[in-house]
């Protein structure tokens, strides 16, 4: 079979360009670079495994993998500026990117930087995301920080409102404890005093009763002060009756001085009794007087007995009081009241 001429083998030249993908020096170890002329031999198959022709020191791959880097890290940064700040995503620009050929010997040379410029953006973007988020969080806390504090003083005005409620509330209550206590210990002092001139009173009334008493026993209380009738001269009772038997005794109320004693009238036979004070009483209607004008009695003696002389209807004895020896009358019950006695 016939095969072709093998190639007259060229000069080697080190090539002096500059790695585009991290390299800055020329690298002794890659080349020299020969033409392969294809013969039968070298297009027979290879078995069990495909031979690769082999790459210029890893180029494709380093470069590849720089690439893939700056790529992913933008993306990263520009989802995370996005997903922290809130911002649309930063759009990202990428420069052309050379071809596959261009990564062997005869293809151009790729443009350098792009690594470093899209590594750069991607650094540039995660800082600017990291410093919206800082804005945000400080911006957040300053916010937070007033909240609290306009609730703290809502808190504590309404604390102290509270506190002033609840001290004039205990205020009241005490004034309100007080004036009732005040007022009960006035009852209570009224009711002592009351209760004090009451037994006061009892005690002179008692006192009194031993220095008066009624001018009869075994009575009834037949006509009382101011009954009206025509058979009273003056239109009305002026005394008080006590009705007892014929001969009943009749006794002096207190003591004093007999002013008058013998017939009246209409009273029949009556006996005046003037006391110390110049108080006057009557016995009217007697049956018999047993003193005389001038006489000094004490409470009890017997002045004279119950009758039925004058103007009466039956026998009784009628008692009246004239004040400083007034003409007219007053009430003799409450009069008797008044000494202690009980008609």
């Amino acid at each position: 079979m016939a095969s072709n001429r093998p190639a007259s083998e060229a000069p080697f030249v080190p090539s002096q360009r500059t790695e585009t993908f991290g390299y800055g020096e020329h690298r002794t170890d890659e080349g020299p670079w020969e033409e392969w002329n294809p013969t039968e031999e070298s297009l027979r198959p290879v078995r069990g495994r495909h031979r690769v022709a082999k790459q210029r020191g890893g180029g494709l791959a380093r470069s590849s993998t720089v690439l893939g880097v700056g790529v992913i890290a933008a993306v990263g940064a520009g989802g995370m500026a996005s997903a922290n700040t809130g911002k649309p995503p930063v759009s990202i620009s990428m420069p052309d990117l050379p071809s596959v050929g261009a990564l062997f010997d005869d293809a151009p040379e790729a443009p350098q930087g792009s690594a470093t410029a899209l590594s750069s953006l991607a650094t540039d973007t995660a800082d600017t995301a990291q410093q919206d988020t800082g804005a945000g969080e400080s911006l957040r806390s300053r916010i937070m920080a007033q909240a609290e504090q306009q609730q703290a003083q809502v808190d504590t005005k309404a604390q102290a409102a509270a506190e002033e409620a609840a001290v004039r509330k205990a205020d009241e209550a005490a004034a309100r404890a007080k004036k009732e206590a005040a007022a009960q210990a006035a009852a209570v002092k009224r009711k002592a005093e009351e209760a004090a001139r009451q037994k006061a009173a009892a005690a002179h009334l008692a006192e009194l009763a031993k220095q008066y008493t009624l001018p009869t026993s075994s009575y009834t209380i037949t006509g009382t002060f101011g009954q009206p009738g025509s058979m009273w001269s003056s239109g009305y009772h002026t005394g008080l009756d006590f009705a007892a038997p014929t001969g009943t005794l009749i006794k002096a109320i207190h003591s004093g001085t007999i002013t008058q004693a013998g017939w009246a009238g209409a009273y029949g036979y009556r006996t005046v009794l003037t006391l110390d004070d110049g108080t006057e009483l009557w016995f009217c209607h007697q049956s018999s007087i047993g003193v005389t004008v001038g006489q000094k009695v004490a409470t009890g003696d017997v002045i004279g007995r119950v009758g039925a002389t004058g103007n009466v209807t039956g026998p009784h004895v009628h008692l009246e009081v004239h004040p400083d020896g007034q003409a007219t009358g007053i009430d003799p019950m409450p009069w008797l009241r008044s000494k202690g006695l009980t008609p």
